[in-house]
């Protein structure tokens, strides 16, 4: 641990007077290491509010380019940027944003030959993928390395946040969803997504990483946020652990190679 110079105290002071929060919060946050998956819609306001915030460092992980159709959306990018590498705005964004930060740049597509090496130095992993292949990999890796997850995804107007704590009594991702759905999936590619509902959940995926870290307020473990923007209606459901889940329930799946990920993310 370390004390806070005069310019981090002023730069944090919002957070520091916070009684919940204060000074040991602004420190953990200082001394936090969380990893991003996805430099997109739900990326960009993860990565500009953790590095806001102050977390330490911040890995992010993308081997995408910036597009001009993603600019109604993922604001960590800009017109200037078009062509460029996303995991490389992203550092340079961080940077001028918070020099506190230290940004570790993975320009990769995330497998199951390097998940778990990228994932088991971080204390907080935010899904912020666009898939189910990933989501599910993401969610199989934290749960046998014991990360915690913070779920998020969008489609149109809607949007869902989650918080996966690796447990004996803690649902994880299978147990709301044991399989992608079958069939062709529709995208945001497919089927359009509101830029700012993104923001919204990204927004919210950021408080649920900092609730982690600080140890303020209850996240959402066990539960699950749904948003919709058409009637501005948040609903939370209770979300219990399946004894069938064939993850953290029958344990089934004892490694990341028990399952085809390429192919319907079930057992092989």
């Amino acid at each position: 641990m370390f004390d806070l110079s005069n310019e981090q105290f002023t730069r944090y002071a919002r957070h520091i007077i916070i009684e919940e929060f204060g000074f040991e919060g602004q420190k953990k946050l200082l001394n936090s290491r969380v990893l991003i998956v996805g430099a997109g819609g739900l990326g960009s306001p993860v990565i500009y509010y953790l590095a806001a915030a102050g977390v330490g460092t911040i890995g992010i992980v993308e081997n995408d380019f910036v597009d001009l159709s993603n600019l109604q959306r993922q604001i960590l990018h800009d017109s200037y940027s078009i062509g460029e590498k996303k995991v490389e705005v992203a550092k340079r964004k961080v940077k001028a944003l918070n020099p506190d930060v230290e940004v570790i740049a993975y320009d990769t597509y995330l497998d199951k030959t390097n998940v778990l090496d990228i994932i088991k130095d971080y204390d907080v992993v935010v899904d912020c993928t666009d898939n189910f292949p990933t989501r599910f990999l993401l969610n199989d890796a934290c749960y046998f390395v014991g990360k915690p997850l913070v779920h998020g995804a969008v489609l149109r107007f809607e949007g869902q946040v989650s918080v996966f704590l690796p447990s004996d009594e803690n649902p994880c991702y299978r147990c709301i969803y044991s399989e992608p759905p079958s069939g062709p999936t529709v995208t945001c590619r497919e089927a359009g997504v509101l830029g700012a509902v993104v923001g919204v959940i990204g927004s919210l995926q950021a408080v649920e990483t900092i609730k982690l870290i600080t140890g303020v307020g209850q996240p959402l473990i066990g539960k699950l946020l749904v948003y919709d923007a058409l009637y501005q209606d948040f609903s939370v459901f209770n979300v219990k652990k399946d004894s069938d889940c064939p993850l953290c329930g029958r344990k089934l799946i004892k490694s990341l190679d028990d399952v085809d990920y390429s192919n319907g993310c079930s057992l092989k």
